[in-house]
């Protein structure tokens, strides 16, 4: 079993840039496809972005697409998540989710497919 950990998130003004990372311990995420989600108060848990167990693909939404950048840091055992020209639209709680995958080239973009998640971490966007 693997346990997930974000941090890095904050208070931001519009336009500005912030960097969440998500720690995995008890396995290595080598075996995982990763993803990052958010929840934004009265709203569903969406995607954000997916990177593959490879690290070789990745997956963005919409409305994150050009912004944001997914990578992975297998020697780490660290997911990032990359944050520039952060929108106020973009406040929410943040979420890693992992889900042990064998195809090392496949992103996983549904959240009901993940089998791990951390706990969250919250980014506010100022306008």
């Amino acid at each position: 079993q693997v346990q997930l950990v974000e941090s890095g998130g904050g208070l931001v003004q519009a336009g500005g840039s912030l960097r969440l990372s998500c720690t995995a311990s008890g396995r290595t995420i080598s075996n995982y496809a990763m993803g990052w989600f958010r929840q934004a108060p009265g709203k569903e848990r969406e995607f954000v972005a997916a990177i593959s167990r490879s690290g070789g693909a990745t997956h963005y939404a919409d409305s994150v697409k050009g912004r944001f950048t997914i990578s992975k840091d297998n020697a780490k055992n660290t997911v990032y998540l990359q944050m520039n020209s952060l929108k106020p639209e973009d406040t929410a709680v943040y979420y890693c989710a992992a889900k042990p995958w064998l195809l090392p080239g496949k992103v996983i973009t549904d959240k009901n497919e993940y089998a791990y998640w951390g706990q969250g971490t919250q980014v506010t966007v100022s306008s």
